[in-house]
């Protein structure tokens, strides 16, 4: 309630106004806390994606690993220790950039059709994870207010919308590079299952006929290598011509 003086005008008691003259005082930020923030940042992250990516690509071209093709697996290390190790291998040097069939042929070449197959899906998927995790994490809240172009917008909009199927075909198209797949679809707000379930069901073609064709390059007229050479080339040209034919969909409008 309010209080009269003696000229008779009211005023407020005590406790009211000392409320409304409090005036609310910045609390200062410690060093710690800014420090954090900074490293936190979204360009931070996409910083710290950019130096790993580059150094593994560095190691890729220090150890060459496609040394393998030629030389062979390490004498010292035999079974199914063996593919375990190649497959990890295989997981971690994909996200450094390197091509696929070459890592498809010597897993043919190092373990034979069935084995070789086992051991390069396990590393298809389990590079797929790494790219695709790496790219959520430290890339996505940078790089999705660059996503402005007409075309930039309709593959994001492709891959939030219809990860499952846009996945699949993605990874059945031979023309698309295996990294760029993994990091646009983490860009994207596509979900870790349907990535991950549609990488493995639609690598399936592809590394097999690289497989096979590396278990059998020893033997290049026989009808089994052939047939892989056919599975490679065949889908790879019938891939530029879609693509070709679809070129003008390619195209900005003006």
């Amino acid at each position: 309630m309010l209080d009269a003086n003696r000229s008779g005008t009211a005023t407020a008691p005590p406790r009211v106004a000392a409320k409304e003259l409090t005036i609310a005082v910045p609390v200062p930020v410690s060093y710690g806390a800014r420090c954090t923030r900074v490293l936190l940042s979204p360009w931070s992250r996409l910083s710290l994606l950019v130096a790993l990516l580059a150094a593994a690509a560095s190691s890729v071209l220090l150890f060459e690993p496609q040394k393998l093709m030629t030389q062979g697996w390490p004498p010292q290390v035999a079974g199914a220790t063996a593919v375990a190790i190649f497959a990890v291998a295989y997981g971690l040097i994909t996200v450094a950039f390197v091509p696929r069939p070459i890592l498809n042929l010597a897993a043919g070449a190092l373990f034979g059709s069935v084995t070789g197959m086992g051991a390069a899906m396990a590393g298809t998927v389990l590079g797929a994870w790494i790219s695709f995790a790496l790219g959520r994490m430290l890339g996505q809240e940078a790089l999705r207010p660059l996503l402005r172009g007409r075309l930039l917008k309709a593959a994001d909009n492709q891959f939030s919308r219809h990860g499952f199927r846009s996945m699949l075909a993605v990874r059945l198209f031979p023309g698309v590079p295996f990294w760029a797949a993994n990091y646009a679809a983490a860009v994207s707000r596509m979900r870790y299952t349907p990535f991950l379930v549609a990488t493995a069901l639609g690598s399936i073609p592809n590394v097999a006929a690289y497989v096979v064709a590396g278990a059998r390059a020893s033997t290049p007229t026989s009808p089994v290598f052939l047939i892989s050479v056919a599975a490679i080339v065949v889908p790879a040209v019938a891939g530029a011509v879609v693509a070709w034919k679809k070129r003008h969909h390619l195209r900005p409008k003006p």
